[in-house]
């Protein structure tokens, strides 16, 4: 009987990371592959992204819609307990044999915690890794503990894995997702991405790409996003690409201000509920750098040789590039930080600086070790004491 394998996605960046994995899967005859589709995907305003995943011709084979509306920590909180009860149902009825899952999301760990008590293996992508200003931080350790396999994108992680008591045997270091992603899609070219975007380059560009720090109270996100607005307001001569960000505690607040500062300077910027991996990841090829909080910041932009002006507390942790600029939340920072990204010598020394979430490979590493690998007595763990 071929080996059931249940591949989870709650949000657009996810699935932009295991896309490649996921195509790769449901193309191999020699598995049975699945796909769980919930979280952000299916809401409006976050964009029904579910459509990128039918456009790509994958066979849903579950949506579990959170109705999600509302952002705060209650409502995160209920939207993990039907997350729960749904995931519940939808493995009693798909059976299957492991579940892979990636990162550190709300809706992921209860998919991880469903599993677990279901006594279905676990798959884990991107562990080991840490963010200390989002909640993530703990979910993401929370579900290594509950999993059986682990892929992690650099030693760092493993050796993280690891100290958190998991056997070195069941952890496989494979490099980064973002980078197979990046060389598994052929970028669209400056015309056909401007006519996409309804959007002219100008001379300077930049990518706004802000997530909540959600261990931060919601005045705290208020006079974040104040300060970076108030930032990009004295930057002239340049045009801004906003996304706006996940369904996570407090993202409204952060929309309603992006949205006023976009109305305010039709001219020079434009915003999205959702670019769609194709057109993010082009976009990475045309600016001039990232201004925000988001991983890809960290994982995806130094593979384009592109500056990041890292703002906050919310990626700390994560290892970075030597394009990577950390920025407190501050005007006079960011104003500074911008202008250090245009200087010559940091222009130069973005010629040298490396990925260090590796090559590219990881998905065909992970799919060769989850087919393949047996699952007989996986469940039952012991911990690996250093």
């Amino acid at each position: 009987m071929k080996r059931r394998i249940c591949f989870i996605t709650g949000t657009r960046a996810e699935y932009g990371l295991m896309r490649k994995l996921i195509l790769s899967s449901f193309n191999d005859k020699s598995i049975t592959s699945q796909l769980i589709v919930t979280g952000s995907h299916l809401s409006r305003d976050h964009g029904y992204t579910y459509k990128e995943i039918e456009s790509d011709n994958i066979a849903i084979s579950k949506k579990i819609d959170l109705k999600i509306k509302g952002d705060s920590p209650k409502d995160i909180s209920q939207y993990m307990s039907e997350a729960l009860q749904g995931f519940s149902k939808a493995f009693s009825t798909l059976k299957p044999d492991l579940i892979v899952i990636l990162g550190d999301r709300y809706e992921i760990f209860s998919a991880a915690t469903a599993a677990m008590i279901l006594n279905i293996p676990i798959a884990h992508i991107h562990g080991g890794e840490t963010t200390e200003g989002a909640i993530d931080e703990a979910i993401r350790h929370s579900i290594t503990k509950m999993s059986h396999l682990h892929f992690v994108a650099a030693p760092e992680y493993k050796k993280r894995v690891n100290q958190l008591g998991e056997n070195l045997k069941y952890i496989f270091l494979v490099g980064g997702l973002g980078v197979d992603a990046i060389n598994s899609l052929k970028l669209m070219n400056k015309s056909k991405l401007e006519k996409s975007l309804n959007f002219s380059f100008g001379s300077k560009n930049l990518l706004i790409t802000l997530h909540p720090e959600t261990l931060e109270k919601n005045k705290t996100t208020k006079n974040q996003v104040g300060e970076l607005l108030e930032a990009l307001d004295e930057i002239k001569d340049t045009k801004f690409i906003f996304t706006l960000p996940n369904a996570d505690t407090n993202n409204l607040q952060i929309s309603k201000m992006i949205i006023k500062f976009h109305q305010q300077h039709l001219d020079s910027s434009v915003i999205f509920s959702s670019l769609g991996q194709l057109r993010y990841l082009s976009v990475l090829k045309f600016v001039d750098g990232i201004i925000g909080n988001s991983s890809s910041g960290l994982t995806e932009a130094p593979s384009f040789k592109i500056g990041t002006i890292n703002l906050g507390g919310r990626q700390k942790g994560r290892l970075k590039a030597l394009s990577v600029l950390d920025c407190e939340f501050d005007k006079r920072k960011i104003i500074f930080s911008i202008k250090k990204l245009y200087s010559h010598p940091f222009q130069n020394k973005l010629s040298i600086a490396t990925n260090p979430y590796g090559k590219a490979g990881a998905s065909k590493k992970i799919l060769k070790n989850i087919k393949k690998i047996p699952l007989d007595n996986i469940l039952k763990k012991k911990f690996y004491d250093l």
